[in-house]
């Protein structure tokens, strides 16, 4: 391609696909939901736009601002949008980008070779769902305006001055009407994503600033997000709080096939496999065929390499695919042209012509490093050794708990009380902590639909566990056999069934305590280990009982938190207080007014946006600092009134 076409980039390189008619009728569908997520997602929109401008080599430096009224702010300093006027729709093509669905440079090869964003709807969904958004465009030394109400054009594109800067500025402020949950933007989500990206797109600045947050010197929240490693960096800051058993990031970045791949990957001392995947900078968490060129070119070399090293003489059973990747962290990046995606959440890489080039680049990468550090090579060897004998083990103690499920005709735990109700969507279960707080919940809840299920003390730390020991726990057992779920097949021993889920509420119900936070840590950290599609689905909950019962006569009311004890002691002046040191000093009537009856409880709904972060996150929340476990219970479970 010449220079000259490459840099060519006019109204004749945008191609306008179809109208905004449905967006605001249907958001959902361009951005997966109204709530937080799709909230966040426009954020993303507008980025990628930024992002592919880096890509195809025109833009370095990135700022993302959440300004005091929540509204955000894009800049970057790429070409700029065009704003000549488009040939077959009569007006500035800056007015099509931002008012028809689907219409951008990222359909024009000219333009770009490849692009992110998930749905690649482009900014004109931002603008479709957002009460005001303004365009400025600075090219060619001029400077180019444009502002929207809901999608539709307040006046055409305008010049209002000139300037020797280059690039575009986006604002637009979310529409409260579709985002009626709420349209606070959360810094540490932004943080998390800018993160990646600029761990995923070496060389790029991208700077995010929070307008809302003023420290006592006047000076704003700001955080600059630049990696000159890439993936090598990523891989070190997932493996901060972990140990690495080899001395360097395995690394390598190639064009195979005319397909980008990078990859970095790192053995460690841990038990569980860490494999994050992205397609254009978006992570494919439900894998796909970059993921399974990975692990073939993985296992061959590996096995090959093992094979070869005699190793693996005295082992009385077949080495699998999954003991290769027992305690390895790793990254695996491609860029693909036109990306297929499968799966329910349109997070599965389907072009099968991806296979080859990853497995054939991954392998390559293997052999080499493999040849030039023979003492790495034979502690890689006996790790894949180690976990090949702890599989064995485990499948022994698999077959145990399937043995018990209700799969297979065994009888529920004895100390579950379960609910007459037989669907799952109307069930819920509670994981309540010891047998006192588990007592009155028996007695509090309604027996239709609402199961109790004590858990002794505190559950196995997952983290820190071979996955024999895992499930040899009498308490993991009991929690799987509860559930009716399976884990583990010919194919896939690490594959979690859920055809036979009994509840679709999974409910963790611990005081409110640090104790009780470090053991409802403990059993997310198990269900995000063993059991992540109960999270992916939506299915996992934190209860939240009230710390303060404020009581004056006959007149009682509950407090939550601090502030809510204090309003309440000035509004009842003379009250007294009751301090819930633990779900079992309430009676059942309490308990159940307050934290089971959906007409007034509140369930914080679990969810993850960022999987690689959370891998980070439960990984260093399983040391010995209480306050970080505390901030991320208290940060990553959503408020909502659920059942409302």
């Amino acid at each position: 391609m010449s220079e000259e076409i490459k840099n060519n980039y006019s109204a004749d390189s945008i191609q306008a696909l179809e109208g905004l008619e449905h967006v605001r009728m249907r958001p959902s569908m361009y951005i997966g939901d109204i709530g937080v997520r799709g909230l966040h997602h426009l954020v993303y929109e507008v980025v990628d736009n930024s992002i592919d401008e880096a890509l195809a080599g025109h833009c370095d430096t990135i700022k993302v601002i959440i300004n005091e009224n929540n509204s955000i702010t894009v800049e970057d300093n790429g070409r700029g949008i065009p704003v000549d006027i488009h040939k077959k729709e009569g007006v500035s093509a800056l007015e099509v980008v931002m008012t028809k669905i689907g219409a951008g440079g990222k359909f024009d090869k000219d333009s770009y070779k490849v692009s992110g964003g998930l749905h690649g709807v482009g900014v004109s969904v931002v603008n479709a769902l957002s009460v005001h958004l303004h365009a400025t465009v600075f090219k060619d030394g001029k400077i180019w305006e444009q502002e929207y109400a809901k999608g539709k054009a307040n006046y055409p594109v305008r010049q209002v001055g000139e300037t020797t800067k280059r690039g575009t500025t986006v604002t637009f402020l979310p529409d409260d009407s579709i985002f009626t949950q709420t349209i606070e933007y959360n810094y540490d989500t932004l943080a998390s994503r800018m993160r990646e990206l600029a761990f995923l797109n070496k060389g790029i600045v991208i700077v995010l600033t929070d307008k809302r947050v003023v420290n006592e010197n006047g000076e704003v929240k700001s955080e600059t997000f630049h990696s000159e490693e890439g993936l090598v960096e990523f891989v070190k800051y997932l493996d901060q709080t972990r140990t690495p058993i080899i001395n360097h990031v395995i690394s390598m970045e190639t064009d195979k096939g005319d397909v980008p791949v990078e990859v970095a990957l790192v053995y460690n001392d841990s038990y569980s496999e860490n494999i994050y995947s992205y397609v254009n900078n978006i992570n494919t968490h439900e894998g796909g065929t970059h993921l399974q060129g990975f692990r073939m070119g993985l296992t061959r070399t590996l096995k090959k390499y093992a094979d070869a090293s005699g190793l693996l003489d005295k082992l009385k059973f077949e080495i699998s695919g999954d003991d290769f990747r027992e305690g390895l962290t790793a990254i695996v990046s491609v860029k693909v042209a036109e990306p297929q995606f499968e799966g329910q959440t349109k997070t599965k890489l389907g072009n099968r012509e991806v296979v080859s080039p990853v497995s054939q680049a991954v392998a390559d990468m293997l052999e080499a490093y493999l040849e030039e550090h023979p003492n790495d090579a034979k502690i890689i060897v006996q790790k894949v050794i180690l976990a090949a004998q702890a599989r064995h083990a485990a499948k022994k103690a698999r077959e145990m708990v399937q043995r018990k499920t209700v799969m297979t005709g065994g009888g529920l735990p004895g100390k579950l009380s379960d609910c007459s109700e037989q669907n799952p969507e109307k069930c819920e279960i509670f994981f309540v902590e010891g047998d006192s707080a588990g007592g009155t919940a028996k007695q509090g809840r309604d027996r239709n639909f609402q199961a109790i299920m004590p858990l002794r003390g505190k559950i196995l730390n997952v983290e820190k566990a071979m996955h024999h020991k895992v499930f040899e726990s009498e308490e993991i057992r009991n929690i799987f056999t509860a559930l009716g779920v399976t884990i583990g097949t010919e194919e896939d021993s690490k594959a979690l069934n859920l055809s036979k889920l009994r509840y679709h509420k999974v409910v963790i119900m611990t005081d409110a305590d640090v104790d009780g936070s470090h053991i409802a840590t403990l059993i997310l950290t198990f269900l995000f280990r063993y059991m992540r599609e109960l999270i992916e689905k939506g299915y996992v909950y934190i209860a939240t009982p009230p710390l303060y019962l404020v009581k004056k006569g006959n007149k009682k009311e509950y407090a939550w938190n601090e502030e809510e004890r204090l309003e309440l002691v000035e509004k009842m002046p003379g009250a007294t207080i009751q301090r819930y040191k633990g779900l079992g000093e309430m009676n059942a009537e309490q308990l159940w007014e307050t934290t089971l009856n959906p007409e007034h409880r509140t369930l914080r709904q679990v969810t993850i946006d960022n999987f690689a972060e959370a891998d980070r996150v439960f990984s260093m929340l399983m040391g010995d600092e209480v306050p970080p476990r505390r901030e991320f219970i208290e940060q990553n479970a959503v408020y909502a009134k659920i059942d409302a």
